[in-house]
């Protein structure tokens, strides 16, 4: 007579993560995720700092140097050119050279037609004009010729773009085609995020900092967070001598306690 064999009781493992071993229908006690202390109140009270909206990127920021009457491919071009002009370099410095390219006509055939001394004397004074005139025209080309006069759709294509790094990437990816990526860190983010504590362990470069943010800020603020701060950053939390005394942050600020 043939011998039934014993089936083996199989372990279901659930699609939110359950282990092997776990007991069906009991869920594994999750560890609590890491956030900073006393983040939400600082970022309301930054919130209603930043209410007036009359810092220098509210005025002269990326957001407002294109064209926005201009087609859609024109658009996102001109705020490509914006980032790539605003690194190292004022907001109010930044929106005047981008004025003085529209008047010339600001599109990817007419920054190829132009020659690089003339392209150079529109920008300037911008922060390493001359490296950015070579950067503009390379990228430029590129764009013309991969892209059909377009900017990439992905983060990971457009820092392969001679003078565009990971910030300006997120900022594209956000204004251009209104689609948050990533948070974008400047010096500003960079600066305060650490000032607050809003790093686990102090950062050292931006892009450590957008990370370590990520970890834990909730998606549905990463589109909001670069402008609250670089805005408070302009205002308030300056680089040098920060008005902590104006602060409304300064009875929970970790850097206004050590002053």
């Amino acid at each position: 007579p043939r011998r039934s064999r014993r089936r083996k009781s199989v372990a279901i493992a659930y699609e939110s993560g359950q282990g092997d071993g776990a007991e069906q229908g009991t869920p594994e006690p999750q560890r609590p995720r890491w956030e900073p202390r006393d983040w939400r109140q600082q970022l309301e009270r930054i919130r209603e700092m930043r209410r007036s909206r009359d810092a220098p990127v509210d005025e002269m920021g990326v957001e407002k140097c294109y064209d926005s009457s201009a087609p859609p491919q024109v658009m996102r071009y001109q705020v490509l050119l914006s980032l790539m002009l605003s690194s190292q370099t004022k907001d109010q410095v930044t929106s005047a050279a981008m004025l003085r390219l529209r008047q010339h006509g600001l599109t990817v055939d007419s920054i190829l037609q132009m020659d690089d001394a003339t392209l150079g004397r529109i920008i300037y004074p911008v922060g390493f004009w001359r490296n950015k005139v070579k950067y503009i025209k390379q990228t430029t080309a590129i764009l013309k010729e991969k892209y059909g006069g377009d900017i990439p759709r992905t983060v990971e294509e457009l820092v392969q773009l001679p003078g565009v790094g990971p910030k300006m990437a997120h900022l594209a990816m956000n204004i251009a085609w209104d689609s948050v990526s990533g948070i974008a860190v400047d010096t500003h983010v960079h600066r305060i995020t650490n000032r607050l504590k809003w790093v686990k362990k102090e950062t050292r470069y931006p892009e450590e900092t957008r990370v370590a943010l990520e970890d834990w800020l909730p998606r549905d603020l990463w589109r909001e967070i670069n402008w609250l701060l670089v805005g408070f950053g302009q205002q308030t939390c300056l680089p040098v001598n920060p008005r902590c005394s104006e602060c409304l942050n300064q009875d929970i600020c970790p850097a206004a306690k050590r002053r």
